[in-house]
């Protein structure tokens, strides 16, 4: 269930979106929180870096796992203003992202439970806890508008 604290977080996520979206990259911001604390953040960059895997999921726990010294991300929540994809799903697996909170689902690519569900996947040897649906609307809108002003 969603928290007053996953609202707080994710209106930080909601910001760094933004920061993408003024760059000219897909608007979607994240935050790692480890302990109430905000421990790294990130925003889509792939364009402006060359980096196909510099998502806002990936750019954020890169930034926690530096914050925290250490690859592992044990009990921190990421909060992301979309649904992750498989690469960033994986990588929050392998880091044992302890929860996931998105807002908007991604149906063209979703791998949080809407095209595949690697977050929950039983084969693999962690799972997250997650959460979708913190201020969705907002985010959903925020993407909308921007692939209608690049058409």
């Amino acid at each position: 269930m969603a928290s007053d604290a996953d609202a707080v977080f994710m209106a930080r996520a909601i910001e760094l979106a933004r920061e993408a979206e003024r760059a000219g990259e897909v608007p979607v911001g994240a935050v790692v929180v480890k302990d109430g604390v905000i421990v790294g953040e990130g925003w889509n960059r792939p364009i402006s870096t060359n980096d196909p895997t510099a998502h806002a999921e990936i750019v954020a726990m890169r930034a926690a796992a530096q914050h925290l010294s250490t690859y592992r991300l044990l009990d921190t929540t990421l909060y992301v203003t979309l649904e992750p994809c498989a690469m960033c799903a994986g990588a929050m697996v392998h880091a044992r992202v302890k929860r996931l909170v998105y807002a908007a689902t991604d149906p063209r690519a979703g791998a949080s439970g809407s095209i595949f569900n690697i977050t929950q996947h039983t084969a693999l040897n962690h799972r997250l806890e997650c959460e979708s649906g913190v201020r969705a609307e907002e985010c959903a809108a925020m993407l909308r508008a921007f692939f209608v002003a690049r058409r």
